[in-house]
This record gives C-alpha cells, sequence and structure tokens, in this order.
C-alpha cells in the first residue's frame, strides 16, 4: 500500500494528462460541453419524476430532489466502473510503449469520472434552491458518503478491469449487471415499498447505504449513525481489499490479453 501510495505521487503528472484527456474526450465537438454533466442530471429527474412523482407523490416528499441525490451518486458508481473496466484495454499502447504501474489507469478513469460527480452535484444545489427545500447544517457531511463511495468504485473498478482484459463479455454482462442494480436500488421508489424478504436483500447492496447517507444529509437533515458509517466504510474496505488484490495477483499478464 505504501509503494502503491509512493507511485500515485511519483506519476501524478500522468494521471493528470489522463484525466484531462479523458474529460476532452468526452465532450468533444460538444457546443456545450462541461455543462452536460450538469444538465444531463437535471433533464434526467425531470423525465422520471414526472412519470414516477404520480405514483409515489404520497410516500416520498420532495420527491425530484429525492430522485436527484440517488441518481447523483448512482450514476457516478455506474459511469466510474464502466470506464475503469475498459481503462487497461484502450491503454494498451501505452503499456507496451513505457512502463507505468497498471493501476494508474483505472485510477485516472475513477478521478475523471470524479470530476464530473462535481458538476452534477452542482445540479442537486441549483434544485435545492429551485424547489425551496430547507439547507440544514448537515448538508456539510456531503463528502462523507462520496468519499465512501469513491473507494468502492475504485476497487469494483480493479476488479472489473481485470475481468474485462482477460474475458471480453464482462463488458456486456456488466451492462446487464448495472441495469438490474439500478432497479434494485431504491433510486425512484422507497424502500419501504418493497416487502420485508426484499428490503433485507436490499441492504446487502452498498449503493442503498450510501444513498441513503447522502439524503440523510443533504435532504433530510438526518446524522448518520455511527453504524452507517461503519457499513458504508466496510463496503469500501472490502472492495478496495478484494479489487486490489484481483488487480496485483492478474495484472502480470496483462500484456499477453491486450
Amino acid at each position: 500500500m505504501a509503494n502503491s501510495l509512493k507511485n500515485i505521487v511519483k506519476y501524478r503528472w500522468l494521471i493528470q494528462q489522463l484525466v484531462g484527456r479523458d474529460l476532452k474526450v468526452k465532450y468533444k465537438r460538444s457546443y456545450l460541453g462541461y455543462l452536460w454533466s450538469l444538465l444531463n442530471p437535471l433533464l434526467m429527474m425531470i423525465v422520471i419524476s414526472t412519470v414516477f412523482s404520480y405514483v409515489f407523490r404520497y410516500s416520498i416528499e420532495n420527491f425530484p430532489i429525492y430522485l436527484l441525490c440517488g441518481s447523483v451518486m448512482f450514476n457516478y458508481f455506474s459511469e466510474s466502473t464502466n470506464m475503469a473496466m475498459t481503462s487497461v484495454i484502450q491503454g494498451s499502447g501505452l503499456i507496451k510503449k513505457v512502463y507505468v504501474p497498471k493501476y494508474i489507469l483505472p485510477l485516472s478513469r475513477i478521478i475523471s469520472s470524479f470530476v464530473n460527480l462535481g458538476f452534477s452535484l452542482l445540479a442537486v444545489v441549483i434544485m435545492l434552491f429551485i424547489t425551496r427545500t430547507p439547507i440544514r447544517w448537515t448538508i456539510v457531511m456531503f463528502p462523507i458518503p462520496i468519499i465512501y463511495l469513491f473507494f468502492i468504485s475504485l476497487g469494483v473498478g480493479l476488479f472489473l478491469c481485470v475481468l474485462a482484459t482477460y474475458f471480453r463479455d464482462a463488458i456486456y454482462l456488466y451492462t446487464i449487471f448495472l441495469q438490474a442494480l439500478m432497479y434494485f436500488t431504491p433510486l425512484f421508489y422507497p424502500v419501504s415499498v418493497l416487502p420485508e424478504k426484499i428490503q433485507f436483500i436490499i441492504k446487502f447492496n452498498p449503493m442503498y447505504h450510501i444513498i441513503t447517507f447522502f439524503r440523510d444529509v443533504v435532504l433530510y437533515g438526518n446524522v448518520p449513525s455511527v453504524r452507517d458509517n461503519v457499513v458504508c466504510i466496510g463496503f469500501a474496505v472490502l472492495s478496495m481489499l478484494v479489487g486490489t488484490y484481483f488487480f496485483r495477483k492478474h495484472q502480470k499478464n496483462f500484456l499477453l490479453y491486450i
């Protein structure tokens, strides 16, 4: 771990260049550019809230913000892990030419997606003012669930990077998995509408805990308990341990598959 941190500092210039490249490529030839990171969650919120606000109008207070808080966090997880998944494949030219720690590639993708998250969070702030949602002091705690999610996404991204490099079909299977995970996460419905058995199963979904944490501090003004933090930290640590171990064990054979 110490050696990995030293390499991150040593190759920080390369990480900056890779992150900058990802951002430029994403918005290449786009007139609105970075504004799409702001507009996309707002437009999705309008569309989905129009459909589901009638269904859940009695169950969820301030449904647009409820939906936006969940979708912003889930979209970051989805985008960052998808980008990290193909990072070694798309960075094969760099790996073949010069030596760089291979985990720099998925890490840079997670960070570039993290920058996009910043614009999406601005959309949340804008909607809080538009809907005249009370701004409570707990909102200052919003970075905590985001930090947890960053490490969860990094661990998952490292794991998926190995799978995609060895088995290209994993890329398509993960798309299906994300769709299932989206419906398995209470983004646009309250978890209370589900049977108790299903609610118990959903609690094994780390995105449920991260999104609930984020909504508590931003929307409801609740201070998450020690248990809430321990659960989120547990998922982050588990993700990093599994992802790092899996990546370090199999990275030596990447050149044979790219």
